[in-house]
């Protein structure tokens, strides 16, 4: 019973996590959304560059603690702030040859250069629009969790598993919720 629960136990989490999220405001919930998809794909590129798995969850942790900072302050809006990090950590991997030499860390940095990028843009288009490219962006990232989890790379297994299960309950939520609300 144990060992049943300790392999289960992120995806239960991850379950719990997506229906506690607000579904009230669409559009803020599709902002802060896009906001959350850039630190996702930031917590693998800083952890390949640590190159250490057992970061994963300090990580996670800093990164969420740091978004909830910036929400409450409401001074500079979260994605700037992990938009900056995820630069900087790129710059980093530039200047040390990491990103030249490593794999891991180049397959790491183009997931951050194209999750980033659908989190951007779902921030600078029309709502409706920007709801369905933060949904693409979190279904594919849970692909991408899967993936890794698959592989046994990068980050711990426990969290891919909680991550790419909630991603994929997210971009559910995202489509599904509108849809059967209005309907």
């Amino acid at each position: 019973m144990l060992d049943l629960a300790a392999r289960f136990w992120p995806f239960v989490l991850a379950a719990v996590a997506a229906v506690s999220m607000p579904t009230e405001d669409p559009s803020a919930e599709t902002a802060a959304l896009a906001n959350v998809l850039l630190l996702l794909p930031l917590v693998y590129l800083m952890v390949a560059k640590a190159g250490r798995r057992k970061a994963t969850w300090p990580v996670l942790l800093l990164l969420t603690g740091v978004y909830v900072l910036l929400r409450e302050l409401d001074v500079v809006p979260p994605s700037v702030v992990f938009t900056g990090t995820a630069l900087a950590v790129l710059l980093w991997g530039a200047l040390d040859g990491e990103l030249r030499n490593s794999r891991t860390f180049r397959i790491q940095a183009f997931g951050m250069l194209a999750f980033g990028a659908l989190a951007l843009t779902a921030l600078l288009v029309e709502p409706a629009l920007g709801r369905h490219l933060v949904a693409a962006g979190w279904f594919l990232h849970g692909f991408w969790d899967f993936a890794h989890l698959r592989k046994d790379a990068v980050v711990a297994r426990s969290y891919a598993k909680w991550c790419g299960t909630l991603d994929i309950l997210v971009a559910a939520q995202l489509v599904l919720l509108p849809w059967i609300v209005s309907g």
